[in-house]
């Protein structure tokens, strides 16, 4: 099925479902999905250099599911984070990688820095009249700005019946929001003001496999769950895990993700 992206949301609930990560911190961190390693074996291709001894900087790096990853790569990384809990989780699980305070619009580093500028899951909490100017700003020459999204896939029948009971419960397609996000930062990026921008795409899918308890805590630990309350979001996550038994009887999901992938290249 294709859905159209949807309009941005208002300035004031945006900001409101980009702070509620703070009120579960250790949940986002414990349920949601990690990305494959051909990922990075992408982003690699596509900047045409590698991440082994690259300083990478991880921008709204949460509680670090992919900062650890890039690390593990053997890049060397710092993290930007502006979420005191979320920095909080993420200095419990990778004590040895810096985490300063701050976001994409504003970066707390210095010029001509940073070989790579990664988002994962994080570009669409920016405003990019600002996160544009700041990663040029930030990125050495040849440098990359790398973003991407686990996004749903949508032919698989479960996901598509899942991501429309969410639609009509909450009036807002959060599949859409995250296709509409890279669509809007493709354009964003080839059309910003400067031709120093190389832009590519690609798309990745992978899956995992989990008990349910996992796939719903994964669900609950969305921004529109987030700021729905407590009550609201069990009511509707208790009706969803009957829904998902139909067709997972034995309680394990296999969720499938179409990996978004953008790699901008400063010249």
């Amino acid at each position: 099925m294709t859905r159209t992206p949807s309009s941005s949301p208002s300035p004031s609930s945006h900001t409101t479902r980009a702070h509620s990560f703070n009120t579960a911190a250790a949940e986002y961190a414990a349920n949601r999905p990690s990305y494959p390693p051909a990922l990075f074996d992408a982003i690699e291709d596509m900047a045409a250099r590698p991440l082994t001894g690259a300083r990478v900087v991880d921008v709204g790096a949460g509680t670090g599911i992919a900062t650890a990853l890039l690390h593990a790569r053997g890049a060397d990384v710092i993290a930007v984070e502006p979420g005191e809990a979320m920095a909080a989780e993420f200095r419990r699980t990778l004590p040895t990688v810096p985490v300063i305070r701050g976001t994409g619009d504003t970066l707390p580093l210095a010029d001509a820095s940073a070989d790579f500028l990664t988002y994962a899951q994080a570009w669409h909490w920016t405003n990019p009249a600002h996160s544009i100017p700041e990663a040029l700003r930030v990125l050495r020459p040849n440098g990359a700005l790398a973003l991407w999204w686990n996004t749903e896939a949508l032919d698989i029948p479960w996901i598509a019946a899942a991501a429309d009971r969410i639609e009509r419960h909450f009036g807002i397609d959060p599949v859409v929001e995250k296709n509409g996000s890279g669509a809007r930062a493709a354009a964003a990026l080839s059309t910003a003001p400067t031709p120093r921008l190389t832009v590519a795409q690609r798309t990745l899918r992978w899956s995992r496999r989990v008990p349910l308890d996992t796939h719903l805590a994964n669900l609950g630990s969305h921004s529109i769950f987030l700021v729905l309350g407590k009550e609201g979001a069990e009511a509707f996550l208790t009706e969803e895990r009957a829904h998902l038994l139909e067709t997972f009887p034995e309680g394990e999901v296999e969720e499938v993700y179409d990996v978004l992938l953008i790699v901008a290249t400063r010249s």
